[in-house]
């Protein structure tokens, strides 16, 4: 209703509004929030962005036809900046309507991510939500299906980020798990139907957090990082913003870094693999060796960590890393390693982010419940990933890159640009004690029992030295240079150097069909 009266009463009137649109939930929500320690969405909002830099929008939107609806409707939205990048943002307001959704809930929400589409910026939504509006009926259901239809043509345009802070249920957690990344805080929690739904419908008892907690959906595959606290998580996604372009049209930041000479760090490399090729060690390790410093963004590192995914920086810019990691089955690739890779793959490529592939690895998992879960079909999405790729992609074999995961991780017939290798590389197709079995199984059982231990040993030495040297492959050309550890950071350098101006003409046509 308009205000009647003069310029000053009617300014008087707009400041009054707007105070209350500022923690605009209920004395008994608000004092519950505080009992618990959590911060309010605009306090959460002012953390994550530049200082001073938030422009809010809707803050006095609200529920239509109620006359003392609060303002906001339990979402605060608007524009900021990150590192001086301009960034769209909305964080939940659980004071209000329990941060549920309803119509100018929507509404808001769309209408930054609208303006996120045409200027090319990220999204950023801090989660809080307790899901569906149920008194809204088809009407909440109908604005999560607008803010899903946006994600559509941000998705690879520009990044899309989720900080996952309180419970969220149904809806509130559908959204975010189309984004590109979701982090989640300890204490955070998300599931399709919390459990007194699932105890009603199945008969099943657990707890919220045994059901949904961020830890156990980390292992589930549904978050990215797990912070420790909200300044955690900010931290995290500052940091990852660092690594990300703008827009797809833009190129990601790029850092000041040291030059080409040769250190100590690389000296160290030559007396770093173990010489048993069956002993462990920590990818980790290697992976602060070989790059501009020590510095590695991972990403779901507690789900399927035989592989491991991050971002990291060569001369000073930003690439993606897929490795393998030897002390996690043996560095073996499964059906959620091949998940993890496939769409960490795809982000890379849609942010134009170079590719490296750091192979260790003696296989796909064989086993009956990796092919009950669907390992041929998961696995083969892996492939597809790289080959759709199109943005520069280095292989650094450093051991064992045997049977179709040496295929997978960055080899030069699935499209790999630039293939390296140390000379502990071993390229086969299967290892040398899979092998005899396979080739001299029978007769290896024909002989002596106190012969056999030794010329196992000679059928395994001589398949080592002709048909898993690194040589065989170099000489018919599916490994570009062989190059001794401690040139490895300056050769992944050349090799992207060599690669900044790849350019592919894909076929026309509207769009590929992945694996099953």
């Amino acid at each position: 209703m308009d205000v009647e009266g003069t310029t000053a009463e009617k300014l008087a009137d707009l400041r009054s509004r707007l105070e209350k649109a500022k923690d605009p939930g209920s004395e008994r929500a608000r004092k519950k929030r505080d009992d618990a320690g959590r911060s309010t969405p605009r306090q959460r909002i002012d953390a994550l962005l530049d200082a001073g830099s938030f422009v809010e929008i809707g803050a006095l939107g609200r529920t239509p036809d109620e006359p003392d609806a609060p303002y906001g409707d339990g979402v605060v939205t608007g524009y900021g900046r990150i590192e001086g990048r301009p960034v769209a943002i909305y964080a939940h307001d659980k004071t209000v309507y329990g941060g549920s959704v309803g119509v100018t809930f929507g509404k808001k929400v769309c209408e930054v991510m609208d303006m996120a589409i045409k200027i090319g910026c990220p999204v950023i939504g801090i989660q809080d939500s307790g899901g569906a509006r149920i008194q809204d009926a088809v009407t909440s259901l109908a604005m999560y299906s607008e803010i899903a239809r946006r994600q559509l043509p941000l998705s690879g345009r520009s990044p899309q980020i989720s900080i996952m802070l309180g419970k969220c249920a149904g809806g509130a957690v559908y959204a975010p798990v189309t984004t590109d990344f979701v982090v989640a805080v300890e204490d955070a929690e998300m599931y399709v139907t919390g459990p007194d739904v699932i105890k009603s419908v199945t008969g099943e008892s657990i707890t919220s957090f045994e059901l949904g907690g961020a830890r156990q959906q980390m292992a589930n595959g549904n978050v990215h990082h797990v912070a420790d606290n909200e300044e955690d998580a900010f931290d995290f996604v500052r940091d990852l913003l660092d690594q990300l372009p703008t827009s797809c049209f833009e190129d990601a930041p790029v850092f000041d870094c040291d030059d080409d000479e040769q250190t100590e760090r690389d000296l160290a490399l030559d007396s770093f693999m173990p010489d048993d090729t069956n002993a462990g060690y920590d990818m980790h390790d290697l992976l602060e060796q070989i790059f501009d410093d020590d510095y590695f963004l991972e990403l779901q590192d507690d789900f399927a960590p035989n592989i491991i995914t991050g971002f990291t920086r060569i001369d000073g810019k930003s690439v993606g890393v897929i490795a393998n990691q030897p002390i996690q089955l043996a560095g073996c690739i499964d059906a959620d390693a091949a998940d993890k890779a496939a769409r960490f793959i795809r982000i890379c490529d849609a942010y134009n982010i170079p590719l490296v592939f750091v192979v260790d690895t003696p296989g796909y998992l064989p086993g009956v419940d990796q092919e009950k879960v669907g390992l041929i079909h998961r696995g083969a999405k892996l492939g597809f990933s790289v080959v759709e790729a199109t943005v520069p992609k280095v292989s650094l074999i450093v051991r064992k890159a045997y049977g179709g995961a040496y295929a997978v991780m960055g080899s030069k017939n699935l499209t790999g640009d630039i293939n390296l290798a140390w000379p502990t590389a071993q390229v086969a197709v299967m290892g040398s004690a899979a092998a005899v079995v396979m080739l001299y199984g029978k007769k290896l059982a024909e002989m002596p029992e106190d012969q056999q231990p030794r010329m196992k040993k000679v059928f395994m030495d001589f398949y080592d030295e002709n048909m898993t040297s690194p040589y065989v492959a170099a000489e018919r050309g599916y490994i570009d240079a062989m190059i001794q550890p401690h040139e490895t950071r300056v050769a992944l350098r050349q090799a992207l150097r060599q690669l900044a101006d790849k350019h592919v003409d894909l076929p026309e046509k509207k769009h590929t069909i992945m694996p099953m």
